[in-house]
């Protein structure tokens, strides 16, 4: 980030990274949960449901790559221990199912997670409206796919 861009940037840098690092955090215990999920589950229809998380498994994986590239460009590192992921996060690991053909669990995880992910981006967004059009775009642009992703899992239930 250039000169002139820290000089219009309306909210406090170290503060925003952390904000970022945290949901960077976020996005990889996502990726992780998501990943595993939808190499293990089974059970009647177990393609489609491990379609669906493997889909947002590799959504996950981008936003925490966007995530990075912006706390870079903002002058931070992102978080870089496997060990401190977790504990740098807004949210525990949202787990995995315990019983791998449990559909209402794995829903019931995928949409409790989302939802705090759109709690998360919402606050970015409103942090750096008008004051870092960046942060702010890629805030909305996450909280987009978070959003659809909530919905896909919400009616997954309905479907039921």
């Amino acid at each position: 980030m250039g000169k002139k861009a820290r000089e219009i940037v309306g909210v406090d840098i170290k503060d925003l990274i952390n904000d970022l690092n945290k949901a960077y955090c976020d996005e990889w215990l996502a990726y992780y949960a998501w990943w595993y999920m939808a190499r293990m589950v089974d059970g009647k229809g177990y393609e489609d449901m491990s379609e669906f998380l493997d889909k947002i498994s590799k959504d996950e994986l981008e936003h925490a790559t966007e995530l990075a590239e912006r706390i870079v460009e903002l002058g931070g590192l992102p978080v870089n221990s496997l060990s401190i992921i977790e504990k740098s996060a807004n949210a525990p690991y949202p787990g995995v199912m315990k019983n791998l053909h449990d559909y209402d669990e794995i829903i019931k995880i995928v949409t409790t997670a989302e939802a705090g992910a759109i709690e998360v981006y919402n606050k970015i967004a409103n942090k750096t409206f008008g004051k870092d059009h960046d942060t702010y775009q890629l805030a909305t642009h996450i909280m987009g796919e978070e959003i659809g992703h909530e919905e896909m899992f919400e009616n997954l239930k309905e479907a039921k």
